[in-house]
């Protein structure tokens, strides 16, 4: 999902891109493991490994939940916060497109089931120009086991931190796609009319994978947004 960002933001930072439990190269671990608690022990492990005291926090979609309740629940270990196609919770209309996936896969087979996902997350004109993303998510999907898939949507169900977020003392920068299907961009303005200064960056004629579908752009605005804060000079990644 970030691979078309991170050239232009490891040229000037350090990023560390985990797999999450049941993405990549990560194990989808045992039933009922895929909690936000758990999730985000799996990212002070991780930052307390590669020596990370304090650093801004970027999450993408289920990515961004889990980045909003880790400001949330350890602040002292971020210093900004980046929401992309996220939200303060999962709402109806999500837990449905879920619950469509879910389904599509069990009566219709994995061909239907990718074809819906294509069609859910990304952009009707871009997928139409990247013709080749059906067979990237194919492999992506094929790759991964549905049982992960299953876990991750069950933790993102009940997932909402309304009553705390606006409790966030760190700058933060939401941006969204404004023709998302699968978190509705009204989200992204509630995050910044409920958190204090937010920043928010809408991307038009944009589905929900803003990254993937805005790479440049995506990746200049993260930029441009770092380096306005106090004390967020560029540092050299190490080797």
């Amino acid at each position: 999902m970030w691979n078309g960002v991170l050239p232009a933001i490891s040229g000037r930072y350090r990023a560390i891109v985990p797999d999450l439990r049941g993405h990549g190269g990560s194990e989808g671990g045992g039933a009922g493991s895929f909690t936000f608690p758990s999730l985000e022990e799996d990212l002070l492990a991780l930052l307390d490994e590669e020596g990370v005291a304090r650093g801004p926090v970027v999450g993408l979609s289920a990515g961004a939940f889990l980045a909003l309740a880790f400001t949330l629940d350890h602040p002292e270990r971020v210093s900004a916060l980046v929401s992309i196609a996220g939200g303060s919770q999962c709402d109806n209309h999500t837990r449905a497109i879920g619950d469509r996936w879910a389904q599509t896969y069990r009566e219709e087979g994995f061909d239907a089931y990718v074809l819906r996902l294509v069609k859910d997350l990304y952009y009707p004109e871009w997928a139409e120009e990247h013709l080749d993303i059906v067979d990237r998510v194919r492999a992506r999907v094929a790759a991964t086991e549905f049982a992960s898939v299953q876990r991750w949507g069950a933790a993102i169900r009940h997932f909402d931190v309304r009553g705390r977020v606006g409790r966030i003392g760190r700058p933060t920068l939401v941006m969204h796609g404004m023709d998302d299907q699968v978190v509705d961009v009204a989200h992204a303005r509630l995050l910044r009319q409920s958190i204090p200064g937010a920043e928010l960056r809408l991307f038009a004629r944009t589905g929900h994978l803003v990254p993937v579908e805005r790479p440049t752009e995506c990746a200049d605005a993260l930029l441009g947004w770092l380096e306005k804060l106090p004390g967020s000079g560029p540092a050299v990644p190490r080797a």
